[in-house]
């Protein structure tokens, strides 16, 4: 992605209660807003409709992004309710906010990233608010369709029509770094043609 954008696209301290899954997928939204039960009243802003409208057009193999909207001590949901998650077969969850149940989430079939475990409910602090619509989460902006990547390393987000050409620029990198690890076991100090590390 840093060979193609210069906007930002990586999320960096993230933790897992699935730690060394690899979580990859076209994004499905849902932003997060304060709560207030007048302005926003349950029976319309909460996470089950949400998340339904999330996948609408279709959930399997699709990350759910959950965006905290600076909320990110907050948890956004628990092992029963992100239970749908894996019900319908979506690949995992990304989210700058805290999960709970890490334990009950470690059982599931996902990949989970998030910014770590809470264990007190968070739905008097927020709600769910929108889905599928452009999100930010810690500086990265993300659209629905957009493709994530994430590791124990991290996460990027990848615009949807340059998934291909970001995958094969990863591919090639790798064969450069492999070539370079070559070439630097075979050096010696008088070595004059060395390439410059990047």
């Amino acid at each position: 992605m840093g060979r193609l954008h210069q906007h930002r696209s990586d999320l960096l301290d993230l933790v897992s209660p699935t730690p060394g899954r690899v979580l990859f997928g076209p994004a499905v939204t849902i932003s997060y807003f304060p709560t207030c039960r007048t302005a926003l009243p349950p029976e319309r802003y909460n996470f089950k409709r949400l998340f339904y409208e999330a996948i609408a057009d279709g959930a399997e193999g699709c990350v759910l992004v959950l965006a905290s909207n600076g909320y990110t001590d907050t948890s956004l949901g628990g092992g029963t309710k992100l239970s749908r998650v894996q019900n319908r077969r979506l690949a995992g969850i990304l989210t700058d906010g805290r999960l709970r149940d890490f334990a009950e989430l470690q059982r599931s079939d996902l990949a989970i990233y998030c910014r770590g475990e809470a264990t007190r409910w968070g739905g008097d602090v927020v709600t769910p608010f929108e889905a599928n619509r452009s999100v930010v989460l810690a500086g990265v902006g993300i659209h629905p369709g957009d493709y994530i990547f994430a590791d124990p390393s991290g996460a990027v987000a990848i615009p949807a029509n340059d998934v291909r050409t970001v995958l094969q620029g990863a591919c090639q990198v790798s064969v450069e770094d492999t070539e370079s690890i070559a070439a630097i076991r075979d050096e010696t100090p008088s070595t004059s043609s060395a390439k410059t590390e990047r």
